[in-house]
């Protein structure tokens, strides 16, 4: 018999346990008499093969098969199929489906994303009361996906990304729409010890930073300081009042601490 075994977000595995178990799995076959292994490997990442080990690959020999996005079309049929069974008739504004469907293309062409906001929509709508969903509601679903999405992202941040960011709202409460490496580094060195962790060094804290904007948390550019060389700054884009409430709830963290870190604190600093 022939047994085949799927392996969803491949990449992941890879990631997350090294490629010793794909190793394994390729190799299976020479071990068994009377029957035989396939394997299909599903990932969005079309690099991650250039993480295996040559070993791997060799073993491998795989058939690669590339699935192009969902375009606008596409995915507005997916989502009328799912209107005509969530949706009673004439709920949706005649724009909506296009719109959810546009937005998704716009974004790799994800059909989860395109689904998310059709839902969404619908549940803004109905806690309006209003009688049909509209595009607007739409708007305000992609507002509230992306928000959502960038807090559940700052919930799982480890302590020292967190205490850095922290530094970051501290400077923006204290007026700064704009801050740099070395700023948000004096602040986190001051508070680092009074929540009782390693202080990191200044490369280490950019490195965060970085990671931070890869994750949208923040926006960063990197600007030349004439015969003082370059520095990195950084700003918020979106209200920080959720990512206020998130650090300040993180048990790892020193409420006492916090506490301790007002802006008259802040400002003593930059005297």
């Amino acid at each position: 018999g022939v047994l085949i075994i799927v392996l969803d977000e491949i990449d992941k595995l890879v990631k997350k346990s090294g490629d010793e178990t794909l190793y394994n799995l390729t190799r299976i076959n020479g071990d068994l008499k009377e029957s035989k292994v396939s394997m299909i490997g599903i990932s969005n990442d079309l690099s991650f093969k250039d993480f295996l080990d040559p070993r791997v690959l060799s073993s491998l020999s795989e058939e690669e098969l590339v699935f192009p996005p969902y375009n606008a079309p596409q995915l507005c049929d997916i989502l009328q199929q799912r209107a005509d069974i969530a949706f009673m008739e004439n709920s949706l504004d005649e724009g909506v489906i296009p719109l959810c469907a546009a937005l998704a293309a716009q974004e790799h062409g994800d059909a989860r994303r395109a689904l998310d906001l059709l839902r969404v929509s619908g549940e803004l709508a109905d806690r309006e009361e209003a009688e049909r969903v509209s595009e607007s509601h739409v708007k305000k679903a992609q507002a509230k996906i992306e928000s959502d999405s960038m807090i559940e992202c700052i919930v799982t941040l480890p302590t020292q990304s967190k205490v850095v960011l922290y530094s970051m709202l501290l400077l923006e409460q204290m007026g700064q729409n704009i801050f740099t490496s070395g700023e948000v580094s004096r602040i986190y060195k001051e508070i680092a010890p009074v929540l009782d962790i390693d202080v990191l060094t200044h490369r280490r804290i950019t490195d965060l930073i970085s990671e931070l904007n890869m994750l949208g948390v923040i926006n960063t550019r990197v600007v030349s300081r004439g015969r003082y060389g370059r520095t990195k700054e950084m700003w918020f884009d979106a209200n920080t009042s959720k990512i206020w409430d998130v650090i300040q709830n993180d048990q790892r963290l020193s409420a006492q601490g916090l506490r301790q870190m007002d802006i008259q604190w802040v400002k003593t600093l930059f005297r």
